[in-house]
């Protein structure tokens, strides 16, 4: 008698055991979410992101919606001071492929919506700097000075010079911009406004040095891709979207194209 008086007290007093548990599972989401959106603030305005696309694109046949994806090619130190690790993904998706009926050109529209960084996914709505063919790339990684010369220089795309052993990065003119790291370089962001670009330096004061990997302090536009400009950047309405357009035909941006972002 008493060991069932006793089975039946220990099963009532579980129940608010068990409801507690039940309710901190159902939790589990929120939490989950909540942190998601703490880290949505990790990332300043005016961060650029230096990526590398991992498929190709082509306006004949890539479709609206499809998934696209691109890798983090540098360490991104941010003003708050985190950081993004190379090799972090981040994820789009094609907005738009058409052909403009008053011209003889194809357009292919896109969208970064998501960064993945050390499992925590983060929302992001970015535009495009620049952008370059994988030729432009790897010429990038090339020494302009022959082997004997140290500290060795290379070519970014762009034309600023970066030397190596943790050296200077340096504009055409030899002002200094930056500074050589392992995988890349870390500039200030110089503004250009040449003819038919529109390029900012600073945004939202947000003066920490960019991780540039290949691209100069200046770059912005196309780089090594014969036919293709960037009609909309994504700056002005709509917002994030990025489209870019063929002088002549079919549009291609092939894989391991060269990316530089910028968090809005």
């Amino acid at each position: 008698m008493k060991q069932e008086i006793l089975r039946r007290a220990v099963r009532i007093m579980s129940l608010p055991v068990i409801t507690a548990m039940l309710a901190g599972l159902l939790n589990v989401p929120n939490a989950q979410a909540q942190d998601t959106a703490k880290g949505a603030a990790v990332i300043p305005a005016g961060t650029i992101l230096p990526v590398r696309l991992n498929s190709s694109l082509s306006s004949w046949r890539t479709r609206p919606g499809q998934i696209i994806t691109a890798r983090i090619m540098q360490d991104v130190p941010l003003a708050n001071g985190g950081k993004i690790r190379e090799g972090s993904k981040v994820i789009g998706h094609v907005v738009d492929v058409s052909s403009p009926a008053d011209a003889n050109t194809e357009q292919i529209s896109l969208q970064f919506d998501k960064l993945i960084s050390s499992g925590q996914t983060i929302p992001i709505r970015t535009n495009l700097r620049a952008v370059a063919g994988f030729v432009a790339v790897m010429e990038a990684g090339v020494p302009t000075d022959g082997p004997v010369s140290i500290p060795i220089a290379s070519t970014q795309v762009g034309g600023d010079f970066a030397y190596t052993s943790g050296g200077d990065v340096t504009t055409r003119n030899g002002a200094v911009v930056g500074k050589s790291v392992n995988d890349g370089v870390l500039d200030q962001a110089r503004s250009d406004s040449r003819q038919g670009r529109d390029c900012r330096g600073v945004v939202d004061d947000n003066k920490s040095p960019q991780a540039m990997w290949v691209f100069s302090s200046d770059a912005c536009g196309t780089y090594g891709l014969s036919n293709i400009r960037v009609a909309h950047a994504g700056k002005t309405e709509p917002v994030g979207v990025i489209v870019l357009t063929s002088e002549k035909g079919q549009l291609k941006l092939p894989s391991d194209a060269g990316m530089l972002l910028r968090v809005d």
